[in-house]
């Protein structure tokens, strides 16, 4: 196991330098960079201006020279400051970082309760089936910014039961319901699309384990369907579900991008979206890099659980 752990950290860091170095080419491509801004927002700045600034920052060197001083730079702890928040990047990163994975762990937590409760109403009730089937495509087929949109409008605007998006205020995160009401509409609406994945895949595998010969030796020894189902039949089915959860990770921090933006939540997904809209090339550089990290850190785990539940499953 110690030995798998160290390979995958060795493919996570080889992966991070490729995609780090890919993004930052393509990133150093766009249109308008810093000096270009600066040169528009202040007329009077002149051309032997522009090139003084851009020596300073190093602009004037050719690309992978850059690449190499700001890979460097961050490899020593030294991640700069924002341009557009007037910010240090770790500053920015720490607290979009925990609003993300707060938000993430609640919509997959509540996409595989639901989905996987779904599946096994599915797997136990096969008359039921036909509707979860129903039910997951209808998820899968709504977006979710106007799923969000019509969560604001609905229990936001019409009914005021909910706020529309933001974070609590220090007063509001002490009173009732403290800052979860906040939560509430961003986990749904992230949430939503997901279950239905969990749901087809559990209900699949769930009639599939409920077949097997061991399942049937504990039918004919009296034992419960429910006892049969969360005792045996889904021990059996949760590889497949892990698998697919892992390769959702990367979906949902996609997913949370659209869904942060919309509920104005100060996560990762609308920090980046912020940096990109705004050319902040130093902070959209390394909050891409931050997400794809975690993205595969969490597929890691993934893996390694797989192996805890399953040893026939090679490392």
């Amino acid at each position: 196991m110690t030995r798998l752990i160290l390979s995958r950290l060795v493919q996570i860091a080889v992966t991070a330098a490729i995609l780090s170095l890919c993004a930052f080419l393509l990133i150093a491509l766009m249109p308008g960079d810093p000096i270009d801004l600066a040169i528009a927002g202040d007329p009077r700045l002149t051309s032997e201006d522009a090139a003084r600034l851009r020596a300073l920052h190093g602009l004037d060197q050719p690309m992978m020279a850059r690449y190499l001083a700001w890979a460097g730079a961050v490899l020593q702890g030294q991640f700069g400051h924002s341009r557009l928040f007037a910010q240090p990047v770790a500053q920015l990163l720490g607290p979009a970082l925990l609003s993300s994975l707060q938000l993430l762990g609640l919509a997959l937590t509540l996409a595989v309760l639901v989905g996987v409760g779904l599946g096994a109403l599915a797997a136990l009730r096969p008359r039921l089936a036909p509707g979860v089937q129903g039910l997951a495509l209808l998820a899968q087929a709504v977006p979710s910014f106007w799923l969000g949109l019509m969560l604001i409008i609905l229990f936001a605007v019409q009914l005021g039961w909910l706020p529309a998006g933001g974070t609590p205020s220090d007063e509001q995160s002490g009173g009732e319901g403290g800052g979860w009401s906040f939560l509430i509409l961003p986990v749904a609406t992230l949430s939503f699309a997901h279950l239905a994945s969990y749901a087809r895949h559990a209900a699949s595998a769930l009639t599939g384990a409920m077949a097997e010969p061991h399942i049937r030796t504990a039918r004919a020894q009296g034992a419960g369907e429910a006892r049969i189902l969360w005792r045996h039949a889904l021990p059996n089915a949760g590889v497949p579900l892990l698998t697919l959860v892992a390769l959702d990770a990367g979906s949902l921090v996609s997913g949370a991008l659209i869904t942060e933006t919309i509920f104005a939540r100060p996560g990762m997904g609308k920090l980046i979206y912020d940096a990109v809209m705004g050319n902040d090339f130093n902070l959209a550089l390394l909050a891409l890099l931050v997400v794809a990290i975690v993205t595969m850190l969490a597929t890691l785990v993934a893996d390694l659980a797989q192996r805890w539940l399953d040893p026939r499953v090679e490392a």
